[in-house]
């Protein structure tokens, strides 16, 4: 499918934006090497004239983007976005949208995923000029996730995450009974690279084995977590998990290192259980990793008052449980 030529004024929300970075957010599944052939040349025009891709943009410049020929595979997932049920909605103004995640969707298209939430949302809702992830979750981590609608407001919140002024709160259930009612954990994680090329993280003791040491360009980071235990069964446990860190698997790496992994967990799971659970017809099942963000504390990036966002533990995670106290 080929588009027409698209004439668009930058807002303040595009204000020193570089040109190309602009064209890759407005031209979805148009190749990158595309993107910069139309720039060298001169077929995208700012305020009437040739630009190149350094080009810094300002309020009130006229983009003349060209007409672009997208990938039919590109048309059909839009198509099947717009059929996507609505994600549910927790807070929204004109800074932010919050909504709680669904287990299963990636935030964002990339590695064999043509499509994630981000994706999602933008096609959903073309009046946000302006949309950007503030934050990662993992594809089966449900919950709080939270989306700025404005430049400002991502660089603001990016500012408050980088220097530990959020409090964000995860509901996790691991095997086995946690011994205390709070613990700090302070371990540093260091990501590192499998025989299969997938990446995986684990705890920097000095131990790790050394393959692991040799495929890794990745330095350690320190890592820290607070657990705090919520109730016990005979098998299981759930926990309050409060990030002081955010560190890539950060919870999952160190509930695995300690010997309590997070049921349902693909990668630092205990794989026996896992599938003893997520058999059908099974009394107890669940198919799913436990891991749900359930609470995100910040300060609001435009106006600083203080904003709680809470989402309520989903459906099945929630019968888990109930499957549990009988």
């Amino acid at each position: 499918m080929k588009t027409e030529v698209v004439k668009e004024i930058v807002s303040e929300d595009g204000t020193d934006q570089r040109i190309d970075n602009f064209l890759f957010k407005r031209c979805k599944n148009v190749p990158k090497s595309h993107i910069y052939q139309l720039l060298r040349s001169g077929q995208v025009r700012v305020n009437g004239k040739r630009i190149d891709f350094h080009y810094r943009l300002a309020p009130g410049d006229l983009i003349r983007i060209p007409p672009i020929t997208v990938p039919a595979t590109a048309t059909a997932a839009r198509r099947i976005i717009s059929k996507t049920p609505l994600l549910h909605i927790i807070f929204e103004d004109e800074a932010l949208l919050v909504i709680n995640k669904p287990s299963g969707i990636a935030v964002h298209g990339g590695s064999g995923i043509s499509f994630g939430i981000i994706e999602q949302l933008r096609a959903q809702h073309p009046e946000m000029r302006f949309l950007e992830l503030a934050h990662r979750l993992d594809r089966e981590t449900s919950g709080v996730l939270l989306l700025a609608k404005k430049r400002s407001a991502l660089v603001a919140l990016h500012q408050q995450i980088r220097s530990g002024h959020t409090e964000k709160h995860y509901q996790v259930l691991v095997r086995g009974k946690w011994p205390n009612t709070r613990q700090h954990v302070k371990l540093p994680l260091i990501k590192y690279v499998t025989k299969e090329g997938e990446r995986r993280v684990t705890v920097a003791t000095g131990k790790h084995h050394k393959a692991e040491e040799k495929t890794s360009p990745f330095k350690a980071m320190d890592a820290h977590t607070v657990f705090t235990l919520l109730k016990t069964w005979r098998d299981y446990s759930l926990l309050n998990a409060e990030l002081k860190t955010g560190r890539t698997h950060q919870i999952r790496v160190h509930l695995a290192h300690l010997g309590y992994p997070i049921i349902g967990d693909s990668k630092y799971g205990d794989f026996v259980i896992n599938k003893r659970l997520s058999r059908s017809g099974s009394s107890v099942s669940l198919d799913r990793m436990f891991l749900h963000a359930a609470s995100m504390r910040i300060s609001h990036p435009l106006n600083g008052q203080p904003l709680e966002l809470t989402a309520d533990l989903p459906a099945d995670l929630r019968a888990f449980l109930s499957h549990l106290d009988a």
